[in-house]
């Protein structure tokens, strides 16, 4: 039985055949560092971070590739911008729907005073956007948010709020983790201050790198997370006051740029549009199947599905703009009420050979508004190398074990 393979917003599964080529291929035949060294090979490797520095740059229409820093993925962008801004004193609004990336480091803050407030939501996680300006103080001066729930997969209205954020002095820093190489995201239409992204996820590229693009002016006002090499201005025990370096210290992560440069290739060819148009068809299908079992509750989606589906919003010059319907990345979780989700999740792979996920997915504060704490629930997330026949069959095994469980409680 041919495994499939349905835990893609946690790392995507399987890559490109060229992202592990173009891994093994710099161990193998270059293996240098960049910025300090006089000689080929770390010539050709320099050339190869500028120019992955450029394209990332150009898939979301950023300001300058300089403005592009390099991290480990998307926990250290957010550490990097959220530790390099906040001071003592300072006010943030978030989301209700945030994952640990965000939540962790802000609740570390608060032992330097700094607070935040949870934008709340309705019940199916949407933002309750006409509270928003209620929410500010005096001293609130950033929000942030995840870009697609790594729970349900609601994205939210990323341009909505990147208009408020300008409108109120606020710096918007975008969680892009989900979304970042399967949604198109425009930082300057979206008005994104830093946006976070991780590169193993949708943008199809290997683990342990990532990194944060940031506005113009943005990157002299952080405060580096981490001091230390750059290989610029070694005369100096000051970090460098220009970007990239000034926010870069140490060994890059060259393989895994080197990694994602592939990928890259693969989403430039194939097409974000055709890469969200297929995994939007493939999650569809399999939300059809699911809605036809009873004892499913599926979180934060319609009972049935709503007319108009859209990917992104466009830009509004007011929170009070008409409702559009709801827009969703590849991401569906579940709950059997009265079944041991652990179980469901374990025979789906010992029968089945689905990969699955379960429980609180590092998200405890979306699982509470979705009334799905502590239990948690069930993902199913879809990629791009996904099947129809794929989908069909976990449909099909998901009933034959809901059936099982069910009459094995009931005894």
């Amino acid at each position: 039985m041919t495994p499939i393979y349905l835990d893609n917003a946690a790392t995507s599964f399987p890559k490109p055949p060229e992202v592990a080529e173009a891994v093994y291929d710099f161990m193998k035949n270059i293996g240098t560092n960049i910025n300090r060294g006089g000689y080929r090979n770390a010539y050709r490797a320099e050339n190869t971070v500028f120019e992955t520095r450029e394209r990332l740059c150009a898939l979301f229409h950023g300001p300058d590739p300089r403005n592009l820093i390099f991290s480990s993925g998307v926990t250290a962008s957010l550490n990097l911008v959220l530790k390099g801004f906040l001071k003592e004193g300072d006010h943030v609004l978030v989301s209700s729907l945030e994952h640990n990336a965000v939540m962790r480091p802000l609740m570390q803050l608060r032992s330097q005073g700094i607070s935040f407030t949870r934008i709340p939501t309705d019940s199916m996680g949407q933002m309750k956007l006409s509270l928003l300006e209620g929410l500010l103080r005096d001293n609130t001066r950033a929000l942030v948010c995840t870009h697609a729930s790594n729970v349900s997969g609601l994205i939210h209205p990323a341009a909505l709020l990147g208009n408020f954020c300008r409108r109120h002095k606020l710096l918007f820093v975008l969680d892009c983790a989900q979304t970042a190489g399967s949604v198109p995201i425009d930082m300057e239409k979206m008005q994104i201050d830093a946006l976070c992204f991780t590169g193993h996820k949708s943008l199809l590229g290997p683990q342990g790198i990532g990194g944060v693009l940031l506005r113009d002016g943005l990157g002299e006002e952080l405060s580096p997370l981490i001091s230390g090499g750059t290989g610029s201005r070694s005369d100096s025990e000051e970090m460098p006051d220009f970007l990239p370096d000034r926010l870069e210290a140490g060994t890059m992560n060259l393989p895994g740029i080197y990694g994602l440069s592939a990928a890259l290739s693969f989403l430039e060819r194939t097409g974000i549009e055709n890469i969200a148009g297929r995994e939007a068809a493939l999650t569809e299908r399999l939300l059809e199947r699911l809605r036809e079992i009873p004892e499913l509750r599926i979180l934060g989606r319609p009972d049935a599905p709503s007319s108009s589906p859209k990917r992104e919003d466009s830009a509004h010059d007011a929170l009070e703009a008409a409702p559009q319907a709801p827009a969703y990345c590849p991401v569906l979780s579940l709950q059997a009420p009265g079944l041991p989700l652990s179980e469901l999740a374990f025979r789906l792979d010992e029968r089945f050979h689905i990969s699955s996920r379960v429980g609180l997915h590092c998200a405890p504060s979306a699982h509470r508004a979705f009334g799905s704490f502590p239990e948690g629930s069930l993902r199913l997330s879809i990629g791009y190398f996904n099947t129809e026949e794929e989908i069909d069959r976990t449909a099909d095994a998901l009933r034959e074990l809901i059936l099982e469980l069910s009459r094995n409680s009931s005894v």
